[in-house]
């Protein structure tokens, strides 16, 4: 197994877990951001999946059209559904939604049946987009690569502001409550860095090859962003040890 194939099985494990766990909460707590989590990162562990197949066993039309299907079209817009939910409320999420089924609908219709513009990907690097594609399948790209992670950023960044400056992250009938800004804040930056992260690799591409950009930005990006569910996820200390006095009281 090579290095980039290592890199994107990592990355599809890690993804993988991040799954379960975001799913492992809508179950306990039914919140509809938890539920867009967890379809973004199972799309995520997906793409991850078809560029660990091709890293192994070489690309094919198949296999790339399932990773920018998965990988540069739909999960990022998926993400930021949830960022959605949890900045503007329920309301304006569950219309976010359905239009955002209604284009990942034309988005997996597009991608899977476009034509190409060459059958023979025997070559060792990755395909590019744009020398196998038309305009459509692109626009997608660019639409769930780039609107949807200003959106991601740009939540992250202005509920960091609104928590620093002691109000409400949240817009309308959203109601959020804070317990511990500092984790917060911590939580949304990490979120923030592992958008960016996963977003560089075309940055890194002329330093380290195509292969091993994208296997690099989406092993670090995933691993960030599951740090900040992580941080974001976990209870204070103190918080635990309330809880656990007042059911011994009990």
């Amino acid at each position: 197994m090579t290095l980039n194939a290592a890199l994107a099985a990592a990355a599809t494990l890690v993804a993988l877990a991040f799954s379960i766990a975001t799913f492992d909460r809508w179950l306990r707590r039914r919140r509809p951001h938890d539920g867009a989590w967890s379809f973004s990162l199972l799309l995520f562990a997906l793409g991850s999946l078809a560029l660990w197949w091709a890293e192994a066993r070489g690309w094919s039309l198949g296999s790339f059209r399932i990773f920018f299907l998965a990988g540069a079209v739909l999960n990022v817009p998926w993400l930021a559904l949830g960022t959605v939910y949890l900045l503007f409320g329920s309301r304006v999420g569950y219309i976010t939604k359905q239009w955002l089924i209604g284009l990942s609908g034309a988005a997996v219709g597009v991608v899977l049946i476009a034509p190409t513009k060459s059958r023979d990907l025997g070559q060792q690097a990755m395909p590019q987009g744009s020398e196998l594609f038309g305009v459509a399948p692109r626009v997608f790209a660019a639409f769930g690569s780039g609107v949807a992670a200003v959106v991601i950023i740009g939540g992250a960044v202005w509920s960091i502001v609104r928590v620093v400056r002691g109000r409400v992250p949240a817009v309308g009938e959203a109601k959020r409550h804070v317990s511990n800004a500092r984790r917060h804040a911590t939580s949304n930056t990490l979120i923030a860095l592992g958008t960016l992260v996963l977003s560089a690799s075309g940055t890194l591409a002329g330093r380290l090859g195509e292969d091993r950009a994208f296997a690099v930005t989406l092993l670090v990006g995933i691993v960030v962003l599951f740090g900040g569910f992580l941080v974001a996820s976990t209870q204070p200390k103190s918080m635990n040890d309330k809880r656990t006095t007042g059911a011994s009281a009990k």
